[in-house]
């Protein structure tokens, strides 16, 4: 239990950084945005979730979306890209497709 949390502190920590040296927020900001995401993705990881980001063009989209094993189709083949820290990938339950928005841009968890 105790290494699950320094692990998840660690990550946080790190995702906070990114904030501040990427996107230019302060340190409070950062590490607010960084705990908000760890939650989303926890979240994510167990069940549906509805929540609201920016998109690049500066709309506000609201998402439905889940990593949950057992409600995202199968995946096939291998993915070989290189993994990028500065978004988040989710599968869309309601387009029925994988999508992603930038970590940075979280509004809010409904």
């Amino acid at each position: 239990m105790a290494a699950t949390f320094k692990t998840q502190l660690s990550s946080i920590m790190r995702m906070a950084w990114m904030f501040v040296k990427k996107y230019g927020f302060s340190m409070g900001e950062a590490l607010k945005q960084a705990w908000f995401n760890a939650k989303l993705k926890q979240e994510l990881n167990k069940r549906i979730v509805k929540f609201y980001f920016q998109k690049i063009n500066g709309e506000v989209r609201e998402a439905w979306g889940t990593l949950a094993s057992d409600k995202i189709p199968a995946i096939a083949g291998t993915d070989n890209r290189k993994k990028n820290d500065s978004i988040q990938t989710y599968y869309d339950t309601v387009k029925e497709e994988w999508r992603c928005f930038k970590i940075a841009n979280l509004i809010r968890i409904a």
